[in-house]
């Protein structure tokens, strides 16, 4: 008998970034925004989250949305309850190794 096993977690997430933040990343190998040292985590979304994230928080900014496969971070993301909107939020309790990147748009 088979088990199937079916995850409810998305396996690629978001995440909106400075270019200056992701332009230092590409020569270390390591993503980690300027908030992280004070947040200790990374801010991530589902794909039905970004539009409501670059509204709330990157409205006329110049930003980078990066496409993440959740699979190839060294640090997985935590399914986390945001209180501000009720609704559960990717978060990376690391940086991102830039291979886990497979996608860069610019935005603004």
């Amino acid at each position: 008998m088979a088990i199937l096993i079916i995850s409810l977690e998305p396996t690629t997430i978001y995440h909106i970034a400075q270019k200056a933040d992701w332009q230092q990343a590409v020569l270390s190998g390591l993503y980690f925004p300027a908030s992280f040292d004070q947040e200790r985590f990374i801010h991530c979304s589902t794909s039905e989250q970004v539009e409501g994230v670059l509204e709330r928080y990157f409205q006329n900014q110049s930003v980078l949305k990066l496409t993440i496969d959740a699979a190839l971070l060294v640090h997985p993301p935590k399914f986390e309850w945001a209180t501000s909107v009720n609704q559960l939020f990717p978060h990376i309790y690391g940086p991102i190794n830039i291979e886990a990147v497979i996608g860069i748009e610019a935005i603004g």
